[in-house]
């Protein structure tokens, strides 16, 4: 064990060191750590930084940012980071994209407020279009996994104008998704984590206790480097509930009573996701092409719900051909 393990470790320091991104000092805090890196300048080089917007920060990552391609920007799920889509933004610059992955809000620790209704969908969604802005980003390419893929869809859905092509990983479109957790005996199983996600002081204590125990349970499959970022990073004080307060938010009765998310899509979309997920009953997956008015294209891969760490190279060609074919 400990030769593999030493060597995964070493493949993995001299990939990070190949993007410019350097790690931090496990001795300071996550929120230390940001805070020193360098604000983000236009035609930057590959690596971290902050992006100041109004009154928050931003932490991000960058990577072809001297090409001349399109925009793409990448949106995290719960409950990683920016780090999730390192080997996307490395083969996307190469691609000759400008890339960008931003810790979301709760996740940034400038970008942390501490009520529940700082965490509802239609702000998450402007964060996207504000960090966009702030990059310059007239249209971008979108792609989000997870809770991203939630933040993406509804950003889809509020700004067509600005997204050029959307890719959904996991998570279809919001209208059916919401819909089925409420009416589906499959999906409401699936997905009865989040009532336990939603009860106050219960997932930080479940999670965060005995040194993050049940966190490192739940990660334990990640590559070591994002297993120890995502731990620093919870590690602050609140840093945890804010990632939880986004299921805090989120009143799935009420937007199934009002029909928020059915509506349609006239973006070129794609959606991948993993035969295995148990978070995703695939009965559903069908229903959402009722909505979605542009070119549609889906994609099943032999694996779980992590679709970045299971089949890494498959979700990143099914996306650059996805944001290629667009171009023509």
């Amino acid at each position: 064990m400990m030769p593999r393990l030493f060597f995964r470790f070493l493949g993995v320091f001299f990939f990070t060191i190949s993007l410019g991104f350097a790690q931090p000092d496990s001795l300071i805090s996550h929120t230390a750590w940001v805070k020193n890196l360098p604000i983000f300048k236009a035609q930057a080089p590959t690596g971290e930084y902050r992006l100041p917007i109004k009154d928050f920060e931003f932490r991000i990552r960058v990577a072809g940012f001297a090409n001349h391609g399109a925009n793409i920007i990448l949106l995290h799920g719960f409950p990683e980071s920016s780090m999730m889509w390192e080997t996307m933004l490395h083969q996307c610059a190469q691609a000759g994209y400008r890339v960008v992955a931003f810790d979301q809000r709760g996740y940034s620790p400038g970008a942390r407020p501490s009520q529940v209704a700082d965490y509802q969908l239609d702000t998450l969604s402007e964060d996207v279009i504000a960090v966009a802005d702030a990059l310059g980003f007239k249209k971008f390419h979108l792609v989000g996994h997870d809770w991203g893929a939630v933040v993406g869809w509804l950003t889809t859905i509020r700004y067509p104008q600005r997204v050029r092509t959307w890719s959904a990983l996991s998570i279809p479109h919001l209208g059916v998704f919401f819909k089925n957790v409420k009416q589906d005996p499959e999906q409401q199983k699936r997905s009865a984590y989040f009532t336990l996600m939603q009860t106050p002081e219960l997932p930080e204590k479940m999670f965060l206790t005995n040194n993050q125990a049940g966190l490192k349970k739940m990660l334990a499959r990640l590559p070591a480097a994002h297993l120890a970022e995502y731990t620093r990073i919870f590690a602050d004080s609140g840093a945890f509930t804010a990632a939880v307060n986004w299921y805090r938010a989120m009143d799935i009765e009420q937007f199934v009573r009002q029909k928020t998310y059915e509506k349609p899509i006239f973006v070129p979309t794609l959606f991948v996701w993993g035969k295995q997920d148990g978070v995703l009953n695939p009965a559903i997956i069908p229903q959402q092409k009722e909505w979605l008015k542009a070119d549609y294209q889906e994609l099943s891969l032999d694996c779980g719900h992590n679709l970045m760490q299971d089949q890494t190279e498959a979700v990143i060609a099914a996306v650059l051909a996805r944001i290629k074919k667009r171009r023509r």
